[in-house]
């Protein structure tokens, strides 16, 4: 009970509780006002019964030769008043009686009694001579009223006190979730507030201040410290990372110079030496030109975090992957490159555009075995952006691998360690800082021949050129480099 009571909201939680003490110190009010009350009916309808009963004996006058009442009864009881009265003698014997049909109300007692559902009392009277008016015996006069109309009265006190508790505990109800919905409003602007900066990630946004210093400014004070506080880190981590930027790219530009020395160095010894140490030359050369490769690699995504733009020209992604499947071709013996080109340009920097189609055939070349088929093609799209696509029909990407191909140093099980894992990171930077973006599919050629296969698909915006419009008509390119 107390876990399903905790997972209400606030506000009806509030008005819930208001709503039962409402409840329970009216049931407690009505209770006492309604013993009252009752009490005090049933007493006046008890008064009134023997103040009329006690008074009957001198008002009416009974006499004898001939038998007279000086009142007539029905001044006295009537089926409207819901009385009756009996006039008896000493042996039981009715005399006189009012209404004509009215129930019995038993024999005389000497105290109160109820019969019949009604309130008898009895008291004795004179009797007189009528000529006379000397007294000559006694008679007993019994008065009665229903109790009924008593009671009605007071089942309807009670039932409007049933009805006045429950009214006024549904009040309290409505009332308090009035009053909480409007006490809980701060603390909804708040929520919206902190939800609206959830959504903006803007820490520096200012949170609302509650007029009254209450637990809802206080809370607003902490929220608003947390901001700052957040905020403050925010800026000092990105500055972190701004400087870590600047330094790899810096680091990475400086590094070239001795590289490109080192390998000129140690080209002139692999050439120049002989035997072992000719053999140590040309390993410490393959060393050297990994670590230029990976210069290269750390420098480009640098310049891309550090939001370095590199000169940019009009270029044509035709020419580009021309260019990259002739520098590729002599390592790509034991697959089938083949080339559907129409001219697709870009503005760009050719020579990241280059590193990006490098990257994406040698990853090709690197994970699928010898017979794949990889297919390049460039197009222009009606929609204004030029798509450049590298399928092929080997056994694709894996599952477990899709969700973080394009992260740096991501390697998969067939690298055999030619990379960094930096290749598709590379062409995602490039991409992205073309104005574009890359994505990977179900290649059509593997659907075709039964394999998974993997289809890379580049996107980037058309440089648009009126003088160059002829080109885009020109006749496709077929090309098989085997």
């Amino acid at each position: 009970m107390s876990a399903s009571f905790d997972r209400l909201p606030i506000r009806v939680r509030l008005a819930g509780v208001s709503a039962l003490l409402t409840f329970v110190i009216l049931c407690a009010f009505a209770l006492a006002i309604g013993s009252l009350t009752v009490e005090r009916i049933r007493s006046d309808f008890n008064r009134e019964v023997l103040e009329t009963a006690q008074a009957l004996p001198s008002q009416l006058r009974i006499s004898v030769d001939p038998f007279t009442i000086s009142s007539p009864l029905e001044d006295f009881a009537s089926n409207a008043d819901h009385a009756e009265i009996r006039i008896l003698s000493k042996a039981g014997n009715v005399l006189a009686h009012e209404p004509a049909r009215a129930p019995s109300l038993g024999p005389p007692e000497p105290t109160p009694i109820t019969v019949n559902g009604y309130r008898v009392i009895s008291r004795e009277a004179e009797v007189t001579l009528g000529a006379t008016g000397e007294p000559i015996g006694r008679v007993i006069v019994q008065y009665g009223r229903q109790v009924a109309a008593t009671e009605a009265t007071v089942k309807r006190v009670e039932l409007f006190l049933v009805l006045g508790v429950l009214a006024g505990s549904l009040l309290a109800l409505a009332a308090g979730m009035a009053i909480a919905r409007r006490a809980m409003a701060p603390i909804a602007l708040l929520t919206s507030t902190a939800a609206e900066i959830a959504r903006t990630r803007d820490p520096s946004r200012r949170m609302p201040q509650s007029q009254a210093e209450d637990e809802v400014s206080e809370l607003a004070h902490t929220l608003e410290d947390m901001l700052r506080g957040l905020d403050a880190a925010r800026e000092e981590t990105e500055s972190m990372l701004a400087r870590q930027r600047r330094f790899v790219a810096d680091a990475s530009h400086e590094l070239r110079t001795p590289l490109t020395s080192v390998l000129a160095n140690l080209e002139l010894l692999a050439e120049s030496l002989h035997g072992d140490q000719g053999e140590a030359a040309s390993s410490a050369l393959r060393s050297s030109q990994r670590m230029r490769r990976l210069v290269a690699d750390l420098l480009l995504l640098a310049r891309t975090d550090a939001a370095r733009v590199v000169a940019r020209e009009p270029c044509d992604l035709a020419q580009i992957v021309v260019e990259a499947a002739g520098e590729l071709g002599p390592v790509s013996a034991a697959h089938e490159i083949t080339l559907d080109i129409h001219p697709a340009k870009v503005m760009g920097a050719r020579d990241e555009l280059h590193r990006l189609t490098i990257n994406l055939l040698e990853n090709a070349l690197r994970h699928t075995p010898p017979g794949t088929t990889i297919h390049v093609a460039t197009l222009t799209s009606t929609d204004g952006n030029v798509q450049l696509v590298v399928e092929d029909n080997g056994p694709g990407v894996p599952a477990e691998l899709a969700p973080t191909l394009f992260e740096r140093f991501v390697r998969g099980a067939g690298d055999r360690g030619g990379s960094f894992g930096l290749g598709l990171a590379i062409v995602q930077a490039v991409a992205v800082s073309h104005g574009g973006s890359v994505t990977l599919e179900r290649s059509q050629l593997g659907e075709a021949e039964g394999a998974t296969g993997a289809r890379f698909v580049v996107t980037m915006p058309a440089y648009s050129d009126l003088d160059d419009d002829r080109q885009h008509h020109r006749p496709a390119l077929q090309t098989v480099i085997d």
